[in-house]
């Protein structure tokens, strides 16, 4: 379907914005001298896109700035916040960390963060200029942000146009509403193959997923006061579709991780997931069924309205030349160029509107499973965090002991989402 390599557009990228994105390796930073610092990601080190775009990244960063040296360190995404509150506790934290926004309102609340609003100075508002402004409100900290957006996705529909076709589906006319899936997942099982999944259940604990179904449904994770209301009827409506999913035999009642497999191997109809996983879906389906993608689908509350998954960057950096190193290599990462290769190279979002309709406009033209979830940044919801120190425990809490049960198991909605909703907030005391 494209005949511009990952590698190749990725190198277009560097040639057109190599030196207009304001991290020229001229003598940047040269007065600091050579300095060492730490990048603790969840991407790097992994298999596929994401790993392979993360040494895109860092290799440019070299290029741009021989003065930085930056060394990775590669912490699977649930250990992320725990090793990195051990780390400081030790006294040697990593100096940038890439910490998923289920995590992050926790991580702001506990972690020695540096403002990057006073790392940048004057340089602050040029370079945020552009930024879709949802995940940068999301880095907020006693009034200074915190935390920039790294990699960002929302979830989408990923399909098998060739189970479609077999299933006696138009391929060219997806699922838009539960309704319709629920059609074309049946006509997919009745063919012989499973027919959906929601990647709701997965070894990060992220609730991007389930936010985006109770936002859709016409919830939200929190009320107006601020109050967990994962058990408000609309919530509970919600998670109840995706569970007559599986008690129907529509939806297997695996992890997310089992659902690539099976969709990697052509025997899934239609993944509903981050479009993280996008690259490595793409080199499995090459050569044997066609991929296609959709916008996440409604919940027959007028629009879909998905929430973000992905990461943020913050800086833990105690020495001021450190410091200065580890805003460089920020400023390189959310820059034109460096969200060019994030996208390009990996599969999450350009947060830079001017990236879509300018340097990366022929790589959507060639690579367009990406526009569908672009269309929906429009109806985009922030992504919430439940309040104080103890945020991420409440989101594992939420996945493990209701998501999960419901969802694969049969657990009863409506009673366990409130015995869990009690929990939470007991736990973040709201």
């Amino acid at each position: 379907m494209n005949r511009i390599t990952r590698r190749g557009l990725a190198l277009a990228v560097v040639a057109v914005l190599g030196g207009a994105t304001g991290c020229s390796g001229a003598g940047a930073g040269d007065d600091a001298g050579a300095v060492t610092i730490t990048f603790s990601s969840y991407n790097y080190g992994t298999q596929g896109a994401a790993g392979t775009g993360t040494q895109a990244l860092l290799d440019r960063f070299a290029e741009l700035h021989p003065e930085i040296t930056v060394r990775p360190e590669a912490v699977p995404t649930a250990d992320v916040l725990t090793k990195t509150k051990a780390a400081v506790a030790a006294g040697d934290p990593p100096d940038v960390v890439q910490l998923g926004y289920s995590k992050l309102a926790e991580g702001l609340e506990t972690l020695p963060t540096r403002s990057l609003e006073d790392l940048a100075g004057d340089g602050w508002r040029g370079h945020v200029e552009g930024i879709v402004a949802g995940p940068v409100q999301a880095g907020l900290r006693k009034g200074t942000v915190h935390a920039l957006p790294y990699t960002i996705s929302i979830p989408t529909m990923l399909y098998n146009a060739d189970l479609f076709r077999a299933a006696g589906l138009d391929p060219a006319d997806p699922p838009e509403s539960m309704t319709e899936v629920r059609m074309a997942a049946q006509a997919i099982a009745n063919a012989g193959h499973h027919g959906v999944y929601f990647g709701i259940v997965d070894s990060a604990k992220s609730d991007y997923l389930t936010q985006s179904v109770i936002n859709s449904a016409g919830g939200a994770l929190l009320d107006e006061s601020g109050r967990a209301a994962v058990d408000s009827p609309e919530a509970v409506d919600g998670i109840r579709q995706l569970q007559q999913l599986t008690t129907d035999k529509l939806q297997p009642a695996v992890t997310t991780d089992d659902a690539l497999a099976a969709f990697a191997a052509g025997d899934l109809g239609m993944l509903v997931v981050s479009t993280a996983v996008l690259g490595n879906l793409q080199a499995a389906a090459k050569g044997k069924f066609e991929l296609r993608t959709a916008k996440f689908p409604s919940f027959g509350r007028g629009p879909a309205k998905p929430t973000h998954s992905g990461a943020a960057l913050i800086v833990l950096s105690d020495d001021p030349a450190k410091q200065r190193a580890a805003w460089e290599f920020v400023k390189f990462l959310t820059s034109d160029e460096g969200y060019s290769l994030i996208t390009t190279g990996i599969g999450y979002l350009p947060l830079r509107a001017n990236l879509v309709s300018g340097v990366l406009a022929g790589y959507f033209r060639d690579n367009p499973l990406l526009l569908p979830t672009i269309e929906q940044l429009d109806t985009m919801q922030p992504y919430r965090s439940f309040p104080g120190p103890k945020a991420n425990q409440a989101t594992v809490l939420l996945q493990d002991d209701a998501i999960a049960p419901i969802v694969l198991r049969g657990a009863d909605p409506e009673a366990t989402l409130r015995k869990t909703a009690d929990r939470i907030r007991e736990l973040v005391g709201s």
